[in-house]
């Protein structure tokens, strides 16, 4: 038997290239996956366990400008741990942000981590000078290469760079090459003088880490305990062992939540995939069915002959799997160069090829193969002897097809009533909602079939007036076989449920986003730190007294206790907070923030009790106690926080005010010449973004824009593999039908009508995929919005109506472009030839 079946899949390889390329292309998709985070996590590591290879302890302290109680290592403590016995070497380290900016004045890197550091050579440094030196005097700093090439920097020439305060100038002593974590994650190094380092991000004298190598015969835990006595509170000290360990442990961690995200669309794609091995198989046997009852008649008992199919699907699969394999590595290589094209510099190392990867390569490929024909193969182990005797095979019975809906009935009521009780749910219905979408689309696949005569008989009576002879063949011809028909267009409808609901619910979310932005933001420009940090108080100072502005606030953060609960305030400019962010109020006056009262939203409001006129006793950041009197009551309010106090009751408890934004309102509004006076009043400063409404709209937008566009690409694959399985079907359909279009070829349907009907059937089963999916897809984009709408104010269902119309032609052109084989093909045939056979 095993003989045949690889005798059979040599005879039908032509009908089994569309399986082969629909399993080969999930199997790279999970090879490529496992390879690619293998490979990633591998160069990670080593990077990690690189930067600590001549650490034999690193001290920590968490110490911060604005956090006086986490103390640093000062010069004296590092003096002592210096001396020592056991100690080779103990290099004090301090760090914060920095930015240089390139030749038209615009941050280098990504922001969030860009770097600077102090410049103390020893052995735990990772940079190697190409040319130049480093820092060796305050007014010099040394950049790395990315940098340098980008701002077109030279050794000797000023370089402007930015930290949290005002831009100060340098001139370049050095430019190095480094694998430092934040260069290669796409940010930039700035080494400076280590007293300069001290006075930008801590204080003269002090570090925030120390790194210590061992001397020979001395061991990292002997070390370990000598130094923890002298640390400062709170400072944590630990092997370097212990740190590559953990940053291991950290990588490994993120790199398993990319891998379960791409697996899992790997899964989509191979679930698709599924039902084109599953219809193929079905065609093969039918197409068979003389041949596999002479079989039976010949002596071949039910078991072998399911046996033997079963293996002809084993066959393919272990094909498609070690083709799908090899595709597999070069997607992998292909993905880590398009990271690299995002600014991601990924560290070097060989591509990682684990016994892991192979097997699930392997495994799933042969696994989905078998498992796809196994209902293929159990029909035809029913095939009786008599059947050798006629051509013709069994048709379903009406009992088999009435089972068969009212499972497929029972399981979309099912399905509708999860995903309906989970909207009601609200926040809580998630897992309902995951539920039901199962069931409903289990019941949708097996009520394909039967859903296919009525809808597609609606459009017939279109396809006969447009199309005449060749419309009406077609809606006949993709209605003969409900069930093939039905499994062709699940596996469109399947990917286009899952387009559909990101698509409805991404674009409800990115007009709720965008709602609020516009309702709730009055102001022409906001003005952030590019790293997200705090801004420097100075620049609040500088934007007060530039020409042309009407009105600016901060938002300043500050934490507030009142009782055994803890708030989030926010100091702002009394009088100018209403005309640059919308603060609805409820009762009371915002003018009462001049005399020092505080704004509180209504819904802390009404958890506490308070009301206007209420005096609420409050602990400040510095533990001292006030009074504060509630003035304002206020509708909540995305970009606002529960409490609004003047900022100068703020800066009193406060020793180094955190400033997270600045909002402004000019003269004439949001204009070139009024961006320029702020651009000027900050100093040109590359670290400082300046953001007018529409690029904060673009901002909030942009992340769901990018998530959606992540999805699609994702989904992408399942999507082809569906459209393989169009052209599979219409293959297979025109070889089963030889005779049949012979017979209207000879009875005057000339070529061009015979590819046009083969052409406007696959656009019909396309197309019929496609509207089951997209009503899916709106139903389960509705039922997810439900459970968020709780937390997003704005949040309003909107239908992409230009989408989803969008996504049907498509669904058209596919169907046309699946054709041009099989219609070639139809049209090519030999009309004698085709009406002789059998």
């Amino acid at each position: 038997m095993f003989r045949t079946a690889v005798r059979n899949v040599l005879a039908h390889k032509a009908r089994l290239l569309m399986t082969v390329l629909a399993v080969m292309l999930g199997v790279a998709f999970v090879s490529g996956t496992l390879v690619f985070t293998d490979t990633l996590g591998n160069a990670f590591r080593k990077q990690s366990a690189k930067s600590y290879d001549n650490v034999a302890v690193a001290v920590t302290t968490y110490a911060s400008q604005q956090e006086e109680e986490f103390k640093g290592v000062d010069t004296a403590t590092l003096k002592k741990i210096q001396g020592l016995e056991g100690v080779e070497e103990a290099t004090g380290r301090v760090s914060g942000f920095a930015g240089v900016a390139d030749a038209d004045g615009k941050l280098i890197g990504n922001g969030w981590s860009n770097t600077g550091a102090n410049f103390s050579p020893g052995k735990d440094d990772q940079y190697t000078f190409i040319d130049g030196s480093g820092p060796a005097q305050a007014g010099q700093v040394a950049l790395d290469k990315d940098s340098a090439d980008k701002g077109d920097y030279r050794v000797g020439e000023p370089v402007r760079v930015a930290t949290n305060g005002p831009v100060k100038e340098f001139t370049l002593s050095g430019v190095f090459t480094t694998e430092d974590g934040a260069v290669n994650a796409g940010g930039s190094l700035v080494l400076f003088d280590t007293a300069v380092a001290q006075q930008l991000y801590l204080k003269p004298g002090v570090f925030q880490k120390v790194m210590i190598s061992a001397a020979p015969g001395a061991t990292a835990q002997q070390l370990l305990d000598s130094v923890k006595p002298l640390l400062p509170k709170f400072a944590d000290a630990e092997t370097g062992k212990a740190l590559a360990d953990e940053q291991a442990a950290q990588i490994k961690k993120e790199l398993n939540n990319l891998n379960t995200m791409l697996l899992a669309f790997a899964g989509i794609a191979l679930f698709v995939g599924i039902f084109l091995i599953a219809n193929t198989f079905t065609m093969l046997v039918a197409q068979r069915t003389r041949e596999l009852a002479l079989m039976r008649a010949v002596g071949a008992s039910r078991r072998q002959v399911k046996r033997s199919v079963l293996l002809e699907a084993g066959v393919v699969g272990a094909i498609a799997s070690v083709t799908g394999f090899l595709l597999g590595l070069g997607l992998a290589v292909g993905l880590r160069s398009a990271m690299s094209l995002t600014g991601a510099k990924i560290p070097a190392g060989p591509l990682v090829i684990s016994p892991t990867a192979i097997a699930a390569a392997l495994g799933v490929g042969i696994l989905v193969t078998v498992l796809a024909a196994w209902l293929p193969a159990r029909r035809a182990a029913k095939i009786p002897p008599v059947a050798a005797m006629s051509s013709v095979h069994a048709v379903a019975t009406t009992k088999s097809l009435i089972v068969r809906n009212s499972i497929g009935g029972v399981f979309a009521l099912l399905g509708a009533a999860g995903i309906v009780a989970g909207a009601a749910a609200g926040k809580d219905g998630k897992m309902f909602i995951a539920g039901g979408a199962f069931l409903a689309l289990i019941g949708v696949i097996i009520l394909i079939p039967l859903l296919s005569r009525p809808v597609i008989a609606l459009v017939r009576p279109l396809l006969m007036k447009l199309f005449g002879v060749s419309g009406k063949l077609a809606a006949q011809n993709a209605v003969r076989n409900p069930r093939r028909t039905g499994a062709t267009a699940s596996a469109l409808a399947i990917g286009l449920t899952l387009v559909t609901g990101i698509s409805v619910l991404g674009v409800t979310l990115g007009q709720a986003v965008d709602r609020m932005t516009t309702d709730n933001i009055k102001a022409d420009y906001m003005v952030s730190m590019a790293n997200g940090d705090s801004l420097d108080e100075s620049a609040l100072k500088a934007l007060e007294k530039a020409d042309g502005v009407s009105a600016v606030s901060p938002q300043q953060a500050v934490w507030l206790e009142t009782g055994s609960s803890g708030y989030s305030a926010s100091g702002v400019t009394p009088g100018d907070v209403q005309k640059v962010l919308a603060v609805k109020t409820l009762s009371g006056s915002l003018d009462t923030l001049a005399d020092g009262g505080i704004a509180v939203s209504e819904k802390t409001a009404k958890s506490n009790g308070w009301k206007t006129g209420d005096t609420v006793t409050v602990t400040y950041e510095d533990e001292k106690k006030g009074k504060l009197k509630v003035g304002a009551l206020y509708e909540d309010n995305e970009f606002l926080s529960p409490i609004l106090m003047p900022k100068a009751v703020a800066d009193a408890h406060t020793p180094h005010p955190e400033i997270r934004e600045i909002y402004l309102k000019m003269d004439g509004g949001a204009s070139e010449a009024n961006e320029q006076v702020v651009v000027d009043a900050l100093g040109d400063n590359p670290a400082m973004s300046i953001m007018d409404r529409q690029d904060i709209r673009d901002m909030f937008g942009g992340f769901v824009n990018t998530a959606l566009n992540i999805m699609y690409g994702l989904l992408a694959m399942a999507l082809i593999i569906a459209v393989l399985g169009v052209v599979n079907t219409l293959a297979m359909s025109v070889f089963e039908r030889q005779q049949e279009i012979g017979m209207v070829r000879a009875i005057g349907l000339d070529k061009r009508r015979v590819k046009r009907m083969i052409r406007l059937e696959a656009v019909v089963i396309s197309v019929f995929g496609a509207l089951v999916g997209v009503g899916l897809g709106t139903f389960l984009g509705w039922a997810i919005g439900k459970t968020l709408a709780p937390s997003i104010p704005e949040y309003a269902l909107v239908i992409p109506w230009d989408r989803l119309a969008l996504f049907l032609a498509l669904a058209g052109l596919v169907g046309v472009l699946a054709s041009l084989w099989p219609a070639r093909s139809a049209a090519k045939l030999n009309m004698l030839t085709a009406i002789k056979t059998e």
